[in-house]
């Protein structure tokens, strides 16, 4: 597709979309506040918890190997051996990483709801088979299948919020689904030990039943997710068609693409070719890693600190609680000041704290408390970059690519993670935490150049010294 026609492909769509745009807000009205606030509230209710559920049990489904392994599972598929454990966490990574940007790509295409009801039940079967295998190589299958089938689910559901809402009423929106699924995900320990207590029913070992009914229960999901997952707004079917005008007016005069532009393969290599999305990625990348490392490590680290099995698996949990204050802080001041970065910073600052903490303090106590220091900075900061790397970008064709490639590039960091824990390094895993500290580092590096650029930027477009209008929207702004 040559230069040219794709610039004429797009002021085609540029033509049509004012069109719809212009019949959009002819044919809305006034809206009084009490309306305003009425449909904002219901959208949350509508969209968050429903998504927050289905992702809760995706996070459970993915970090449950630990609880698996601290209850049992380790003896009875021999994966004390070598790097078998590592193996076992990292290979879910590789499709997971590859298969994120196709999923998205196709997800208007199949339909959310047939899209995202058909890789629950299949993650769920896969789960449900992994409490039925006897080696370790069947476990590594399950392990790379269950990768296939999660891999388009989260930036699906990013893109999906994205497309609902203001570019600075986000933040707060991811923050509440980041928390109710990460809560519920944080009680995956929790249900692990309760699971735990089914040892020999059935003749089946504890650490079977957690896999077999966490799978039973991802698979009924699918059922209540394909009955009430919203659709894109332009497609949805729960608004009245006053409520559905209100959302698309309001997304139209925030960033003018409440309706879908094509996506074709010389857009996505477009937008692949903007270096910015990238630095998304790797910011993600950076925070993801010591989220992962917790999420397959924890109950490990705590048994190694001379906790029983019981007591490890417990105090997995409290180390979640305090981040559900810390995040819906850092998410309302984040939107209410339309800014990022600085709040990105911070949070770094906070996890680089608690993994020196729990790297390198000689006492077990000071230790457990550097993990809520790095869970309370990690889930700070994680809605915030996902929320700036949406904010800059416009058109559905590109906040699909940069979804699905933040997203992606962040299982890296899960792939590094289950990596550098080597079992050799038992229990107080060093060089995992070192190079852990590395990474909030770079995290620091990248964010300051991308916020020189954004600055920059800016300030060029105000002065009228650009070609072109930023992202090609007349006035649009940045977010620093």
């Amino acid at each position: 597709m040559s230069a040219d026609s794709f610039t004429s492909d797009t002021k085609k769509e540029k033509d049509a979309f004012k069109d719809s745009t212009t019949k959009i807000e002819s044919g809305g009205s006034e809206y009084d506040a009490a309306f305003e606030k009425r449909t904002l509230r219901y959208l949350d209710w509508r969209i968050l918890p429903i998504l927050a559920l289905a992702f809760a049990f995706a996070l459970i489904d993915r970090v449950n190997l630990s609880s698996a392994y601290t209850a049992g599972m380790d003896v009875d598929l021999g994966l004390r051996h070598g790097s078998r454990y590592s193996i076992t966490s990292c290979i879910y990574f590789i499709p997971y990483t590859l298969l994120q940007l196709p999923g998205n790509l196709v997800l208007r295409y199949f339909g959310v709801r047939n899209w995202l009801s058909f890789v629950i039940v299949a993650w769920g079967s896969v789960q449900l088979g992994m409490g039925f295998v006897n080696q370790w190589g069947w476990l590594v299958l399950c392990r790379g299948l269950l990768g296939v089938f999660e891999a388009s689910f989260f930036p699906a559901i990013v893109f999906i919020i994205s497309t609902w809402y203001k570019r600075h009423e986000v933040q707060k929106r991811l923050a509440i689904f980041f928390l109710l699924s990460i809560t519920a995900g944080g009680l995956s320990p929790l249900l692990a030990y309760a699971l735990d207590l089914m040892d020999g029913q059935g003749n089946l070992a504890g650490w079977r039943w957690i896999f077999i009914i966490e799978g039973i229960i991802t698979i009924l999901l699918a059922s209540i997710v394909y009955l009430f997952v919203p659709e894109f707004p332009d497609q949805n079917r729960f608004l009245t068609k006053e409520q559905t005008e209100f959302v698309l007016k309001r997304i139209n005069e925030d960033r003018g693409d409440a309706l879908p532009d094509k996506i074709t393969w010389a857009k996505v290599k477009l937008h692949l070719s903007d270096w910015t999305i990238w630095g998304y990625g790797i910011i993600y990348l950076f925070t993801a890693l010591p989220s992962f490392a917790q999420g397959f490590f924890l109950p490990i680290i705590l048994k190694g600190m001379g906790w029983s099995k019981t007591a490890a698996l417990l105090l997995s949990v409290p180390p979640y609680g305090p981040t559900i204050v810390t995040t819906m802080i850092v998410a309302h001041y984040a939107d209410k000041l339309k800014h990022r970065s600085g709040f990105i910073a911070g949070c770094t600052l906070v996890c680089l704290t608690g993994l020196t903490l729990t790297a390198f303090a000689k006492q077990n106590a000071v230790r457990y408390f550097g993990c809520f220091l790095i869970n309370a900075g990690n889930f700070g900061s994680a809605p915030c970059v996902l929320a700036y790397s949406v904010n800059n970008v416009v058109s559905h064709s590109k906040r699909s690519v940069v979804t699905a490639l933040t997203i992606s590039l962040s299982s890296i960091g899960g792939i590094i993670a289950t990596t550098i824990f080597r079992a050799v390094d038992h229990p107080r895993y060093i060089p995992g935490l070192a190079v852990a500290i590395v990474t909030q580092f770079l995290i620091l590096v990248v964010l300051g150049v991308m916020t020189y650029h954004f600055h920059r930027q800016n300030t060029l477009s105000r002065e009228g010294k650009l070609a072109k209008p930023l992202e090609g929207t007349p006035g649009f702004q940045y977010t620093l």
